[in-house]
């Protein structure tokens, strides 16, 4: 009767401290407090800790403050095999008071059997009879009553103000698009949710700030390894950062498109990041990107309207009849106002010479100048992507006046012919939404620019042979030369009129250029759609098919012979040599005409009037 008369009075100042704590919405600090109290009363227990459950690991109440040292966690993996089947047991003593008494560990659990808490007390004469008792099995099953309804009632408490605070921030962000207005909400939310904790953002700068909150750009070549895996990953990471003593956490600021930085708390080292902290500091992360996306998306779509019409005014002018002088030095004009650089560049290629525009500032001509348009062309010498770059002195040890960098090709035919460059003295000047704006402007520039470019190559060459009106042979030349990059396979032919010289000895030059056209009429007629012909010189023809195999092409030779022959008028002959190419023969042009040369000699030394084959395999 005695020990359940205890148990009862046990019971009855359990509920007490339910009444005291819980329903004045104590803290878990407050109910151990008066907990404390019973077990020295009851059972002269003096020494005492109450350790709660959480990543694995039992840590004390005010685990959480800097001076609890970190010998007081207990790993559950340490004890786990203790508590096999039962919820109480002794041990010899704990290192946390090196007390040499038994010390009794007390384990709690939730409804699922999970680790909750842990009461860790010395063991006195008391509670060793009262533990041999039938009342001990009652007596942890109230007190672990009162542990799982404390913790759940804190957790509702803690979750309760972190959805007030979360709530308040969300509809302060969705009465804005301002960026500075969202991010100062951010660190406001983190201050008052976790006032021990430093916060610090670390931004992306894919979007224009202009702000007076303190923020960090993120750089992948100095943040450390944790930070970059958090806004890669976009999962959370934390870091024991021992030579600064301190602990971090990285949460990854994450919108529905894309990651926009990482928002950074920083304690002591012995600070324990809960999971529910962790939580929260996710929940109003994901929502200050939210909100900044949506930011950005409204900067967005108010600057695609300037930007289309930036791209449709340069367009439009640059189509116009204009010299190519006269657009470079409009476009340079576009891009000192669209983009505020403080120095603009034109480097065309020319005969695998760089050729800098008139259009350019003179500061490219200078010793430094030229260095920055090296350094671009070894890059389009590696790759045919755009360069940008926010510091040009992280990547080089020499300390460059100009640190913003952005390049971008012009292309013709996915062939660099030449690059624009813009630099700014700032770093991190130029935004990455510019670069991608440069790069459209540049884009849509290229076709007017190759388009005058292309025109003044053609002014300077005969495309066709006045006689024959066949293509001339520098065009040929060029079109097999890409034929040879861009298509899998082809044929070339070259035909020789037969005793040509004894025609025009007969029947007088006249007479031999009118067959010259006839020849050229059934080539043109027969080639149609499928090859080109051309003048190769004198009484030389050349023929090309891109994409035929070398049976078609002999195909069509041996209509030319009979056609030739039977519609030329004087009747002449004509002897051909064909080559062709596949694309693993890697063979270039001029390898392909040694080829079909030969076989032309060949047959005219057969006895002319026939055609002869080369392969590529018959050159040594």
């Amino acid at each position: 009767m005695k020990d359940d008369a205890i148990m009862l009075l046990i019971k009855s100042r359990i509920l007490d401290v339910y009444n005291e704590n819980l329903l004045a919405n104590g803290t878990t600090i407050n109910w151990f407090d008066d907990f404390k109290i019973i077990l020295s009363e009851f059972f002269d227990v003096d020494m005492v800790h109450y350790l709660i459950f959480d990543l694995d690991t039992f840590r004390p109440l005010r685990a959480n403050h800097s001076y609890t040292p970190k010998m007081y966690m207990i790993k559950w993996q340490e004890i786990e095999a203790f508590f096999y089947e039962k919820d109480f047991t002794e041990t010899p003593f704990w290192d946390m008071e090196s007390n040499e008494n038994k010390t009794v560990k007390v384990l709690f659990r939730d409804r699922d059997n999970q680790p909750i808490g842990l009461l860790v007390m010395e063991s006195t004469v008391k509670w060793k009879q009262f533990s041999e008792s039938e009342n001990i099995v009652e007596f942890i099953r109230t007190v672990n009553k009162l542990v799982q309804t404390i913790k759940q009632t804190i957790i509702l408490i803690q979750q309760e103000n972190q959805y007030r605070n979360l709530f308040s921030v969300t509809k302060a962000f969705n009465s804005t698009l301002d960026s500075g207005e969202i991010l100062n909400g951010t660190l406001f939310a983190i201050n008052n949710a976790f006032p021990q904790l430093e916060p610090t953002l670390i931004l992306s700068n894919d979007q224009d700030r202009k702000t007076s909150v303190p923020y960090k750009l993120f750089d992948y070549t100095s943040e450390r390894p944790t930070t970059v895996d958090a806004y890669v990953s976009g999962e959370i990471t934390t870091e024991l950062v021992q030579d600064l003593g301190i602990r971090l956490i990285n949460v990854p600021i994450k919108g529905k498109q894309g990651i926009y930085g990482v928002l950074q708390l920083s304690a002591q080292e012995d600070y324990f990041f809960s999971n529910r902290q962790k939580e929260f500091a996710t929940s109003l992360a994901e929502t200050t990107g939210n909100a900044l996306e949506n930011a950005k998306l409204y900067i967005q779509s108010h600057r695609l309207v300037s930007d289309l019409q930036l791209i449709n005014e340069t367009s439009h002018k640059l189509n116009t009849n204009i010299s190519l002088e006269e657009m470079l030095v409009f476009l340079r004009n576009q891009l000192m106002k669209s983009f505020l650089p403080e120095q603009v560049c034109f480097v065309f290629i020319e005969e695998e010479e760089y050729k800098i525009s008139s259009a350019s500032n003179t500061f490219f001509h200078t010793e430094e100048g030229q260095l920055y348009i090296q350094h671009v062309s070894n890059h389009f010498n590696k790759v045919k992507d755009s360069l940008f770059i926010a510091d040009f002195n992280r990547i080089t040890k020499l300390p460059y006046a100009y640190r913003s960098l952005i390049a971008v090709p012009f292309k013709e035919q996915n062939t660099i012919v030449g690059f624009s460059i813009v630099l700014h003295k700032d770093p991190y000047f130029f935004s990455f939404d510019g670069f991608k704006l440069m790069q459209s402007l540049i884009q849509h520039s290229s076709l007017a620019i190759s388009n005058s470019t292309l025109s003044n190559k053609l002014q300077e060459m005969v495309n066709r042979d006045h006689l024959t009106n066949l293509f001339a042979r520098k065009y040929l030349d060029k079109y097999v030369e890409n034929s040879i990059e861009i298509d899998d396979r082809g044929v070339f032919v070259l035909i020789d009129i037969d005793n040509f010289k004894q025609v025009n000895d007969m029947y007088g030059h006249q007479i031999g250029d009118e067959i010259l056209k006839q020849i050229a009429s059934i080539i043109q007629k027969k080639v149609g759609e499928k090859g080109i012909g051309a003048r190769w010189g004198g009484e030389e023809l050349a023929l090309y098919y891109a994409q035929m195999t070398l049976a078609e092409g002999i195909e069509m030779c041996k209509q030319l012979l009979e056609l030739i022959s039977s519609q030329t008028n004087p009747s002449v002959t004509v002897s051909i040599g064909v080559s062709s190419w596949q694309q693993h023969d890697n063979i270039d042009f001029k390898h392909l005409f040694h080829l079909a040369d030969i076989a032309l000699y060949e047959a005219k030394n057969k006895g002319k009037n026939q055609l002869s084959i080369m392969k590529v395999s018959h050159l040594s």
